[in-house]
């Protein structure tokens, strides 16, 4: 159907967007999620150059974590004098604000609101040096009546909180050593092309005035250890991982074509949505079929090939969400674009900065400028969890050939590349093959021990420790030259009952 036939009143855009950064002189002095959730929101309408925040009918708020409030939907509502008739504040996930930004465009579509916002903020810095300084801050108490958001263990197995591997930190290594082993690269190989890639977002974010970090690193700094940027899990350093202490805040404003032209805002500030998708894997990383891809991240990146004519590289402005580097590595192959692929019009979390679940309402305010600036087509990419929850969409400062769908799940697409599932064990003998593999590393630089997943003799998969003392092992492990993925070594049962991998 094509957009002439779709009255402007179902049409939504983007008309503002603003941002805050955070960096107070004294501890007391810093700014609470909700106050810089408020400022963020008049920031962005007054970029819209209209009269919006009162009219607001639907509110998505990305969740807080270093903050816990009593329904902060509410709070936030009623110090924007405003009652929105949806208002939603969303579980863990780094893919949220895309998400939102994605079903608020389809209320406004279905005519269920005219105004939208989403939200997010993050004062991490702040919170972390009070805790230090044993310093009660003058912010709205502290909900400890409220749950903990859920977050990675409690979906994983007790052998992976066991050996350590339920953190992004160390399950995201499985994912990098399993797939540059896949594209035929050698641990020396993929380091240098993560350093690389990873250089290209600091130099963006070394021009992003919202950036915590304003300086553009090389390769080299990025992936060699030293005490200021030392390894955590390999092959990752500090410098390689999302980097949540900071003190941020987002909001993006959405409305129809029709009221934005009602309310004066300029032709030149719209942006429009064309259409997203959506899929996940299961939470439980350990009954994946294989860590060299992610079956939902692709589904969601060709939907979004699709949307744009079939081609990664009608995107001239492009957001691959940057936790960890394995991430936009899967994603701009599945793109077809090269290792030269401009990955981030914000900077990454690593430079900009990880406000937690919240990266990507900023690198959705940095898509609208450089939208604005002369790009003509932008791919928004975020995921969460474990590379488990993926949504992505398509913005551009001209109309959308269709009407905005409503039905954007690929999930059947993702399903039905998935392979088998193996079984997973805490009990094996023989000869195990690793699957993949990581090192945990403590404050000092010193290992801790090593985690190999393996295949069993009988095809089960499980988790097995390498202790440190085990050096020659960890040598196999960290060879530059040769990956360790498809190796044979001995499966032992420690005294504890862990399993042992050594190499053969």
């Amino acid at each position: 159907m094509a957009n002439t036939a779709v009255s402007e009143d179902r049409i939504p855009v983007i008309v503002g967007v603003g941002e805050i950064v955070d960096r107070p002189q004294e501890i007391a002095a810093g700014l609470e999620p909700l106050t810089l959730l408020v400022e963020a929101l008049k920031r962005a309408e007054q970029d819209s150059g209209g009269k919006l925040l009162g009219e607001i009918q639907s509110l998505d708020i990305v969740n807080f974590l270093s903050w816990r409030y009593r329904d902060p939907a509410t709070q936030l509502s009623d110090r924007l004098g405003i009652k929105p008739a949806h208002a939603y504040y969303g579980p863990v996930g780094g893919e949220s604000p895309i998400r939102y930004l994605h079903e608020a465009a389809q209320r406004i579509a279905r005519g269920e609101c005219s105004v939208a916002a989403v939200c997010g903020a993050e004062a991490q810095s702040t919170a972390t040096k009070a805790e230090r300084a044993g310093l009660t801050l003058p912010w709205t108490p502290f909900a400890h009546d409220v749950p903990e958001p859920k977050r990675g263990a409690a979906f994983q197995k007790p052998m992976a909180v066991k050996l350590g591997v339920f953190r992004p930190i160390t399950v995201y290594p499985f994912y990098e050593a399993a797939s540059s082993a896949h594209w035929g690269q050698t641990p020396r190989e993929a380091m240098a092309e993560s350093g690389q890639l990873w250089s290209t977002y600091s130099s963006v974010a070394s021009q992003n005035p919202n950036s915590w970090l304003k300086r553009r690193f090389t390769p080299d700094e990025i992936t060699t250890p030293t005490p200021d940027n030392r390894l955590i899990a390999w092959p990752y350093t500090k410098l390689m991982v999302a980097n949540p202490t900071v003190n941020m805040g987002g909001a993006i404003l959405m409305t129809s074509l029709a009221k934005a032209r009602a309310a004066g805002i300029a032709e030149h500030r719209l942006v429009h949505i064309w259409g997203g998708a959506s899929a996940e894997e299961p939470r439980d990383y350990l009954v994946r079929d294989q860590f060299f891809e992610s079956h939902p991240q692709n589904a969601v990146l060709k939907a979004m090939m699709d949307l744009a004519g079939g081609d990664g590289k009608a995107f001239d402005a492009i957001e691959l969400y940057s936790c960890f580097p394995c991430v936009p590595k899967m994603a701009r192959r599945t793109l077809s674009l090269g290792p030269d692929v401009q990955p981030t019009v914000t900077g990454g979390l690593t430079f900009f900065g990880a406000p937690l679940n919240t990266y990507m309402t900023h690198a959705a305010c940095a898509m609208v400028r450089k939208l604005r600036d002369g790009a003509r087509l932008g791919l928004l990419y975020g995921q969460g969890g474990f590379v488990t929850k993926h949504h992505a969409l398509v913005l551009s400062r001209a109309k959308s050939p269709a009407a905005l769908a409503q039905d954007t799940s690929v999930q059947a697409d993702a399903d039905r590349h998935r392979g088998v599932v193996p079984e997973f064990v805490t009990e094996a003998t023989g000869k195990g093959t690793v699957e993949s593999f990581t090192v945990i590393y403590g404050r000092g630089g010193e290992v801790e021990h090593g985690v190999v997943m393996m295949r069993t003799p009988q095809e089960t998969r499980a988790l097995a420790r390498v202790p440190a003392s085990d050096s020659a092992t960890l040598a196999h492990l960290l060879n530059m030259d040769r990956t360790p993925v498809g190796s044979l070594g001995d499966i032992v049962s420690a005294d504890d009952g862990v399993l042992e991998w050594r190499a053969g």
